[in-house]
């Protein structure tokens, strides 16, 4: 039986002016509302039918870039190259016109991904970026997989930045970083420097860059023969400072004799640095300290941060380029993108 907008409406408790005006995005909606009328849709798997249904393989003008959060550089960097390059493809729209690149900012919450993937199929958008680390819960991995594959169906071409290729999900290209990789050069440069009570400030628990990182971090310290248990060194927690300043305070609760600290980002490493002066302690005289992502401020920290460096400008611009059509993709669909390892003033060889 065909699903009506009339059956939308009526799961989601409005008027089918209302949802005509979410699907078209021509009115402005309460966000509670555009959420339950997009839940509806995805629950009723309601499609546009009648004339409407043959504009549904068209693409428009927008691109959407999906972000965790706009006010971590991280994805501020990588979003603002991709746009540079979307935005700046003069001729490029259906028109003549440029593409319009929106920024969606999910705040972390798998809801918002699938609310702002939904909205972007609704507009038939030309591309979708996603960017950073996907979240490893197999139900939302299952959506997420089913909403790319609609896009891709519908012409939608779909670009994985900074974001390894989850099971099911169709992608044009990913751009994954090797956060692994960046993570074990990190600690056997500390391992090098004789340290052996290192703690690690993890990132938020089931988010692939937090479990490549980590166990990245493991595997140099298995490799440096490193005993002990790491659970009891490991502190989890969300990727900002204040994560960084609470778990510094916790690992040196559980290890008093704790030599060097590993942070998630650099934005967690600066919250690790303040905990450490506050507590009389030297860096990296007492206590040496790393971050990862070598973001613009690290450089400026006192002292300047070692971290591994991520291209994260020139892996936003790819991205755009292969978003546009400008870039072939990469052979397989998927090309790894190294890190370099910083060394600078916050790390040194353990107090004696």
């Amino acid at each position: 039986m065909t699903v009506t907008l009339a059956d939308v409406a009526a799961r989601a408790r409005v008027s089918p002016a209302t949802v005509s005006r979410v699907l078209n995005g021509n009115y402005p909606v309460a966000a509670a509302t555009r959420e339950r009328v997009l839940r509806a849709v995805e629950e009723l798997d309601y499609v546009l039918n009648g004339p409407a249904s043959s504009l549904a393989a068209a693409t428009s003008d927008l691109v959407g870039i999906l972000v965790n959060d706009i006010a971590d550089p991280f994805f501020g960097i990588m979003a603002g190259a991709a746009q540079t390059e979307i935005g700046g493809q003069e001729g490029s729209g259906r028109a003549g016109g440029e593409k319009l690149a929106v920024v969606c900012n999910t705040g972390g919450s798998p809801d918002r991904e699938l609310t702002y993937l939904t909205l972007l199929q609704r507009q038939r958008a030309a591309a979708v970026l996603l960017t950073g680390g996907a979240l490893e819960d197999p139900v939302h991995v299952a959506a997420i997989a089913a909403k790319l594959r609609k896009l891709s169906d519908a012409g939608t071409k779909v670009v994985l930045c900074g974001r390894p290729p989850m099971p099911g999900e169709s992608a044009l290209a990913a751009l994954t970083f090797d956060n692994r990789g960046g993570a074990r050069a990190l600690t056997e440069h500390l391992a090098g420097l004789g340290h052996r009570v290192i703690g690690y400030v993890a990132g938020p628990r089931e988010r692939t860059t937090t479990r490549h990182r980590l166990e990245g971090h493991r595997e140099a310290l298995a490799a440096a023969g490193v005993r002990g248990s790491q659970d009891r060194l490991t502190v989890h927690g969300p990727y900002d400072r204040q994560s960084g300043y609470d778990a510094a305070v916790e690992l040196l609760r559980r290890e008093p004799e704790l030599t060097a600290i590993i942070a998630a980002n650099d934005t967690v490493a600066l919250g690790a640095c303040a905990a450490l002066r506050d507590r009389g302690l030297r860096i990296p005289d007492d206590v040496s300290v790393a971050g990862f992502d070598d973001l613009p401020f690290s450089v400026d920290a006192v002292p300047a941060l070692t971290t591994v460096r991520l291209p994260l400008y020139e892996a936003g611009a790819r991205a755009g380029r292969l978003a546009m059509g400008n870039e072939p993709p990469p052979p397989g669909g998927i090309a790894r993108i190294d890190g370099e390892l910083m060394v600078r003033g916050s790390t040194g060889a353990p107090r004696e």
